[in-house]
């Protein structure tokens, strides 16, 4: 696992858990491993715009913090699946709370993202002329 140069400070309840979930990817991978999808090729297929690298980084980390198991079946060809510990079970609220936070604020984002593409566009046509 990479290390920054700089210690990191964990002083505060904020700095602990973006150290644990504030990666791109973790939060989501979380929800999808608490709704049943545990298989890595599972979990690359609803994150596509993520590489299989970056995934099992970030499940290497969640591993590495207690968060999920990784249960290694012993047959041909091996099998993987990732399990929340009960440590990770203690996420779920936070996990679910985000969730229905994006859900409630879904239409604001999309008319931003909205306003945000045709922003680039009009800049691109005005640099073009």
């Amino acid at each position: 696992m990479y290390e920054k140069k700089m210690p990191k400070e964990f002083n505060c309840g904020i700095s602990i858990i973006m150290e644990i979930i504030g990666g791109k990817w973790k939060s989501y991978l979380l929800f999808l491993i608490s709704n049943g999808i545990r298989r890595p090729n599972e979990l690359q297929k609803k994150v596509p715009s993520a590489t299989r690298r970056v995934l099992n980084l970030q499940l290497r980390e969640l591993e590495f913090h207690g968060i999920v198991k990784r249960v290694i079946y012993p047959e041909l060809p091996p099998r993987v699946e990732y399990y929340l510990t009960e440590f990770g079970e203690s996420l779920l609220p936070v996990i679910q709370e985000m969730d229905k936070w994006g859900s409630r604020h879904l239409d604001n984002f999309r008319t931003l993202m909205e306003q945000k593409k045709e922003s680039m566009t009009n800049t691109a046509l005005a640099n073009a002329c």
